[in-house]
């Protein structure tokens, strides 16, 4: 059976809602990243199968046909979008994989796109008159009652775990300051709109998050990602394939995406890694590098000790903390920046994993 390699992976950097990004749409943030994922890699155009895109918060049709188009892809890659809100970047790359195994394909583009800025209105309309509701978040389970907020939720997981306020502006400061000691390089980063760095890192020190906006409990604007904007792909490719190429090849050896509580989203890559760990036949300790998402804090202080994991090895550049968080595009930039932290150290065995609203956990496992 053939393997899935990752031959190239790359982002846009990420910019806060309503930044220096905020004019782009979800086809002007693709399309370059995409075609440079392409460049690096070593691949025309006419040599992607398909397209599968991740957005979860809009403009709704099938944006992963329109981003294919627009990075001039041929008209017969067709372009699957796909949303399983946050884990929906990483679950993109785990639809190539099992289309390159199967046979079905032997170059996917995988990751995905997001624009805050750009998020379209939304209303709830009814019958016999009554006028349309807005509404922000859309609901994640059918019962209200276990369907938190997401700032709820991880507040009551810092509380069932004990996790306080000041660990978590400690797992924030460390991000930032992780993010600013080593800068993305050149080969993960795609300029953009005059942009090439990530907007929002910044010198963060604890004084700063004691004085930050609550937000509730005792998650704060300091301890909690901030919405964004970015592209993320990766060009996932059969062994056939990559043996026509010279530059790097991570394998992607195992995926898995898993339903837990819908009240702890936070908990749910537990699950996963679980599962990933089962599969693989691996413990914690046999792992070099980690990409664990940061939604909020205290969510990747409860993975990382869920998981038995040295906090040595998780998000070495800095984490969603540090950057934003563009939903549908997190997953595949924890994949972009796993991917270059094992070409970076020149091989070994690397996890991402990342929550989703609803209580679902999606984690992938990398070997180079």
């Amino acid at each position: 059976m053939t393997r899935a390699l990752i031959v190239s992976a790359c982002r846009s950097p990420v910019a806060p809602r309503g930044g220096a990004l905020s004019h782009l749409s979800l086809p002007d943030l693709a399309a370059p990243v995409v075609s440079a994922a392409l460049a690096r890699a070593g691949l025309t155009a006419n040599r992607v199968d398909e397209v599968i895109c991740s957005t979860a918060i809009g403009p709704g049709g099938n944006p992963a046909r329109s981003v294919a188009l627009a990075s001039g892809l041929p008209e017969g890659v067709a372009g699957l979008s796909i949303d399983r809100q946050c884990a929906g970047g990483l679950d993109a790359l785990a639809l190539a994989r099992q289309m390159v195994l199967s046979g079905a394909a032997e170059v996917v583009v995988a990751g995905g796109v997001e624009s805050y800025s750009r998020q379209p209105l939304r209303y709830r309309t009814f019958v016999g008159g009554r006028p349309p509701e807005a509404y922000g978040q859309a609901p994640f389970t059918p019962w209200p009652d276990r369907d938190p907020d997401m700032a709820e939720a991880a507040a009551a997981l810092a509380r069932a775990q004990d996790i306080s306020r000041a660990a978590q502006d400690e797992w924030a400061v460390q991000s930032h300051a992780k993010a600013l000691e080593h800068l993305p390089s050149e080969a993960e980063l795609v300029p953009l709109a005059g942009l090439d760095s990530d907007a929002f890192t910044r010198r963060l020190t604890p004084a700063l998050c004691r004085r930050a906006k609550v937000l509730t409990g005792d998650i704060t604007s300091a301890n909690a990602a901030v919405a964004a904007d970015a592209a993320a792909f990766c060009m996932v490719v059969s062994d056939r394939v990559a043996e026509e190429l010279s530059g790097p090849k991570v394998e992607l050896r195992s995926t898995a995406t898993k339903g837990g509580r819908p009240e702890e989203p936070g908990l749910a890559p537990l699950v996963a890694i679980g599962d990933l760990f089962r599969q693989s036949n691996l413990a914690p300790g046999d792992l070099d590098v980690a990409e664990i998402m940061e939604a909020y804090a205290v969510q990747a202080i409860a993975c990382v000790n869920g998981a038995r994991l040295s906090p040595g090895i998780v998000n070495l550049g800095g984490g969603a903390l540090a950057r934003g968080h563009p939903i549908g595009a997190s997953g595949a930039i924890n994949a972009v920046r796993l991917w270059h932290e094992l070409v970076a150290r020149g091989g070994g065995t690397g996890l991402a994993a990342i929550a989703a609203a609803g209580g679902i956990g999606s984690a992938a496992l990398m070997r180079l």
